[in-house]
């Protein structure tokens, strides 16, 4: 499907505040990226890199006063999500050298603490893919997802003692679960086609069988629709935005899919 993907920030300025945002989809095997805007009001320098993770980064620095941001891109990302039960899990011996870091516990992803855990949620299941998706029932069954119930990130510890938190928080406690298992897992942010409630959204993904494969225990179907604009091992590589200086907040933020037709 064609979707056309929409994201604005407005904040209140008072001092030159730097920004460093992550908002750009980029294309790859799963997603193409035809056109795209990127906007700021008024308008600043923005120079653009790609951090270690391959991800488009933005910097710029907003002047004091009303700043906005907006960006829109026209994707084709496909309407079905690969699934691989059975696909197996890869050695670590055997598993590329670019993803032995999504092996190793994270800032929010403490893998090291849910050894027992993950093998009692995945027991009797086959190695690999079957595992993972065990995680993903069981994240749907003990933990609540409540949209909007906080807005800082939240490690895969505390999201097990709370049994709640938004995307990225059960995102967070699935990875963990994964890497215990040896099972190499990152976080996704991006959009959801017909998210509810709308916003920007996080889920992860299992390198098993060879490749990559999305998980997303918010969503009681497996569906199609989603478009990346970040990879990383959990939330500290995949922020929005990071701001520096005294803190600033949004006094808009709005995100927005729609179904374009791609001829």
């Amino acid at each position: 499907m064609w979707l056309r993907t929409s994201c604005k920030f407005a904040f209140a300025i008072e001092v030159d505040t730097p920004f460093i945002w992550m908002l750009r989809p980029r294309s790859g095997p799963l997603q193409w990226v035809a056109r795209e805007e990127f906007r700021v009001r008024p308008f600043v320098p923005v120079f653009e890199f790609t951090d270690s993770f391959g991800n488009l980064c933005q910097r710029l620095v907003a002047p004091p006063g009303r700043f906005e941001i907006h960006t829109c891109a026209d994707v084709y990302t496909p309407d079905t999500i690969d699934q691989g039960f059975d696909a197996p899990m890869i050695l670590v011996q055997h598993l590329p050298e670019s993803v032995l870091h999504y092996l190793l516990p994270s800032r929010y992803c403490e893998s090291d603490r849910f050894n027992n855990m993950a093998h009692e949620i995945a027991r009797g299941e086959k190695p690999g893919y079957n595992q993972v998706a065990a995680i993903t029932r069981w994240l749907q069954s003990a933990i609540r997802f409540q949209p909007g119930s906080s807005d800082i990130p939240v490690s895969a510890v505390e999201v097990n003692l709370r049994q709640s938190g938004v995307c990225r928080d059960l995102s967070h406690l699935g990875i963990a679960l994964c890497r215990a298992l040896t099972i190499p897992a990152r976080l996704v942010v991006g959009y959801l086609h017909e998210l509810k409630p709308m916003d920007n959204h996080a889920w992860f993904e299992a390198f098993v069988g060879g490749r990559w494969y999305k998980f997303d225990a918010t969503q009681a179907s497996v569906r199609g629709g989603y478009v990346a604009t970040g990879y990383g091992r959990d939330a500290a590589d995949v922020a929005i935005y990071n701001q520096f200086g005294p803190p600033v907040y949004p006094l808009e933020h709005l995100v927005s899919t729609e179904i374009i037709d791609g001829d």
